[in-house]
């Protein structure tokens, strides 16, 4: 149930009886486009509500008589909480039918995800991803669920349980689904949060998308359901210098251009693949990224070799030529990349190798190299620094350790050796 909404003048007969006598009701906004209003009459009030058509209209409902002289019994005479409710109940009756649904249609969170999938499919990128979470995580336990009785509770009790579940596995069709064996290690248990926490984060966009189209009448159930805390706090591998040089050397010849542009740049795969010529401007020194996994347009400034990295990719093709392509002449697909790289990382000596390795490697060095987080936010596509930060704000130079490393005396207590590590530590 919704969170009633306090106010000193309205919910107590003798606050109300201190209002002075007006034609126009005191209105309180209990939600967005959502307002319950108080009419003083000069013997008793009344409640009434009104709902936002859009365009400065609104929609408006006689709700009962205040509880000013009587008490309240929740049909005829209401209280302030009990006018609530019954204002809520209108509220959405009044967003069904603007969502095109008889008063008595069903309104679930299946319908949710399908309307919301469509405007992703036309806005976003990483379609398939996200269908796939949502045909597996939320359809199966909320698909049928009204969105009117959707309650806090009911969003938590499915979070959690989804934390706690075991990881699912790659399963044949029409076979039952199979799962990874359950396991109590830490790491284990922070990988299942950090899933539940980004089906979370779709379910939450996709009921607020149906809220500010109108459909749903309050965002209050799942805007009071809070994500894991730590859960996303993995550890962020990339590549060293040498260990770039290596694999890119290792790279087949069409597969090296899209590996040596994404260390170059920080684009991530599916950016790449659709770049055309023309994105590259031999003026600005920058390539233009269209679309990106949040819709967002950006550009990415290059050093000197990644001028002559895009020039050469360019040279002598047509502005609307696909930029990167196979040795075939076919477009690269979904998942081309993923053996093309693990046979290079084979070849080059390097372990737990992904395309997306390329994009930190890109990030981390400008994190050491002392880039402001914005700069490195901007150039990488995020919406602000609070997803930077996270993956690599560890790399950027700190004062503290700094000042630590000045300051702290040698001790004289570590014998040296003559060993010297193949690889550091990351």
């Amino acid at each position: 149930m919704a969170r009633t909404v306090r106010d000193t003048n309205l919910e107590t007969r003798t606050a109300r009886s201190r209002l002075n006598v007006r034609h126009k009701p005191y209105w309180r906004k209990i939600d967005q486009g959502c307002h319950i209003g108080y009419y003083k009459g000069k013997r008793a009030g009344s409640w009434v509500a009104r709902y936002f058509l859009g365009k400065g209209k609104y929609a408006e409902q006689k709700l009962g008589t205040a509880d000013d002289v009587q008490d309240a019994d929740g049909v005829a005479i209401l209280s302030f909480a009990q006018a609530q409710a019954k204002a809520r109940a209108w509220f959405t009756e009044q967003a069904r039918k603007s969502a095109g649904l008889e008063a008595d249609g069903l309104y679930t969170v299946a319908n949710v995800m399908r309307d919301y999938l469509s405007w992703f499919a036309a806005q976003r990128r990483g379609l398939r991803a996200t269908t796939y979470s949502v045909e597996a995580h939320i359809l199966p336990a909320l698909g049928n669920v009204e969105t009117e009785k959707l309650t806090t509770a009911r969003i938590r009790q499915w979070h959690e349980g989804m934390a706690a579940s075991p990881a699912r596995l790659r399963t044949g069709p029409d076979k039952p689904q199979k799962f990874r064996p359950a396991s109590s290690a830490a790491g284990k248990r922070r990988s299942r949060r950090a899933t539940a926490n980004r089906v979370l984060t779709i379910l939450k966009a996709a009921l607020s998308h149906a809220w500010r189209e109108g459909k749903v009448a309050s965002d209050e159930a799942w805007r009071r359901v809070k994500p894991f805390r730590d859960a996303d706090a993995a550890k962020v591998r990339y590549f060293s210098t040498d260990e770039c040089r290596r694999l890119v050397n290792a790279c087949e010849p069409d597969f090296r251009r899209l590996v040596t542009a994404a260390l170059l740049t920080g684009c991530r795969y599916g950016e790449l693949t659709v770049m055309r010529c023309s994105d590259f401007n031999p003026d600005t020194q920058a390539i233009f990224v269209r679309t990106s996994k949040s819709g967002r347009s950006r550009h990415v400034p290059l050093n000197e070799e990644g001028i002559a990295c895009f020039t050469r990719d360019t040279a002598g093709r047509k502005g609307d030529e696909v930029m990167f392509l196979r040795a075939d002449g076919k477009l690269w697909g979904v998942s081309h990349q993923r053996r093309r790289l693990e046979s290079a990382a084979e070849i080059a000596g390097i372990d737990n190798v992904s395309f997306h390795m390329l994009r930190h490697s890109y990030g981390s060095t400008l994190a050491m190299e002392g880039v402001p987080m914005g700069v490195i936010a901007h150039v990488l596509g995020h919406a602000d620094t609070r997803m930077t930060e996270r993956h690599y704000a560890a790399f950027a130079p700190s004062y503290i350790a700094d000042t630590i490393r000045t300051n702290l005396p040698q001790l004289g207590i570590v014998e040296a050796d003559s060993v010297t590590p193949l690889r550091q530590r990351r």
